[in-house]
């Protein structure tokens, strides 16, 4: 009986031994470049989402003295869109708000910002050769920066929260982000067949191509996603943590976008005797920063690092408050008092994602320009 017992022993652990073996899986091979045979088909609403996009960016920079745009025409490139299906309910009624807002500053004719500070006519208008409303505001700004999280940001979340992504829903994550699977991590159309854009387009920038910086994190991970699919149901794990750093990665390079902006709008108020078209592109500056922060407003906050509140409070020091009337005039018409602020909000930004004094001084550079690439 001794012998029957510990024969079933052994059996037990040798079949044991057997399936710890079949347990234990593969590293995950991931390759070094994305293929995809059928990209351009599966990527198919992704670009109708950044064509409606365009679209509505053109109709408003249309706008001129002699040119003033129609608040019904406007809305009617947007709504029933693809990209309104795809921006948050939060930002589908600020974009609304903003594209009324625009159509009236159209037809305020020009606007002194330097000795009105605030639009007198109470609609806003031309100053430097760009639109603003009453506060001073570059509303095209606001929107189209905006819409990079509030619309194409929050796609790409939307589509990392299937129970099952296809390989199909991996290229739909590299195009929404504005890539190619050339990945070529630059802008410059003069030296790639299909150069980075959207979003994409502000991680080059931001990207110093050593290995480590925001762009390399996401296509690595887009990359590892890809495999991770391919590989099967085994690889669940290795494929939530690469979307992760996707997700992440993405924020922390429009985070680093606003600090360049921030930069670049100092520089601008702060040089000597600017001119109007000086203070105009300032304000460009510093408007393509809050719009790349408002973006973020009531995105569920599993998706990102930035709470609402700490949006909230630096838009409050950026005078552009979420809730409430722009005095973004200040900045011009009381400089020395008010410049100070955007220090300030970078260093709120800093202190938000960890960044380091290093990285705000790399955050100054386009290193796509910088390294000619």
């Amino acid at each position: 009986m001794r012998k029957v017992l510990l024969a079933a022993s052994i059996t037990v652990l040798g079949l044991s031994a057997c399936n710890k073996k079949d347990d234990e899986k593969a590293p995950l091979n991931v390759p070094s470049t994305y293929e995809s045979a059928n990209y351009d088909a599966n990527v198919a609403a992704e670009k109708a989402i950044l064509e409606d996009l365009d679209a509505l960016k053109a109709a408003i920079k249309a706008a001129s003295e002699s040119n003033p745009l129609d608040e019904a025409s406007l809305k009617a490139i947007y709504e029933g869109s693809d990209l309104q299906a795809a921006t948050s309910a939060y930002y589908n009624t600020q974009v609304l708000n903003y594209l009324k807002e625009v159509a009236d500053a159209s037809t305020g004719g020009a606007y002194d910002m330097k000795t009105e500070g605030k639009a007198q006519n109470g609609k806003g208008g031309f100053f430097g050769g760009r639109l603003f409303e009453e506060g001073g505001l570059e509303l095209i700004e606001l929107i189209e920066k905006g819409l990079f999280e509030a619309a194409l940001f929050n796609h790409a979340y939307s589509i990392t929260q299937k129970t099952e992504l296809t390989a199909a829903d991996i290229d739909r994550l590299v195009a929404i982000f504005g890539a190619h699977p050339s990945f070529p991590n630059s802008s410059d159309g003069s030296k790639h067949e299909h150069p980075d854009s959207y979003a994409a387009k502000y991680a080059a920038k931001r990207d110093k191509n050593d290995g480590n910086g925001f762009y390399t994190n996401i296509k690595n991970a887009l990359l590892t996603a890809q495999a991770a699919v391919k590989a099967g149901k085994a690889y669940d794990a290795e494929l939530r943590a690469a979307l992760k750093v996707y997700l992440t990665n993405w924020e922390k390079s429009c985070a680093a976008t606003v600090i360049n902006y921030l930069y670049s709008a100092q520089s601008k108020l702060t040089a000597t005797n600017p001119s109007d078209s000086d203070l105009a592109s300032a304000l460009h500056s510093y408007a393509e920063a809050v719009g790349f922060l408002h973006g973020w407003r009531q995105l569920p906050q599993d998706a990102r690092t930035i709470t609402d509140a700490q949006i909230d409070e630096i838009l409050n020091i950026l005078k552009a408050p979420a809730q409430g009337e722009a005095s973004a005039y200040l900045f011009v018409t009381d400089t020395f008092n008010q410049v100070g602020k955007l220090t300030e909000a970078i260093n709120k930004v800093k202190e938000v994602y960890g960044f380091t004094d290093a990285d705000l001084e790399d955050f100054k550079k386009d290193w796509v320009a910088e390294q000619g690439r």
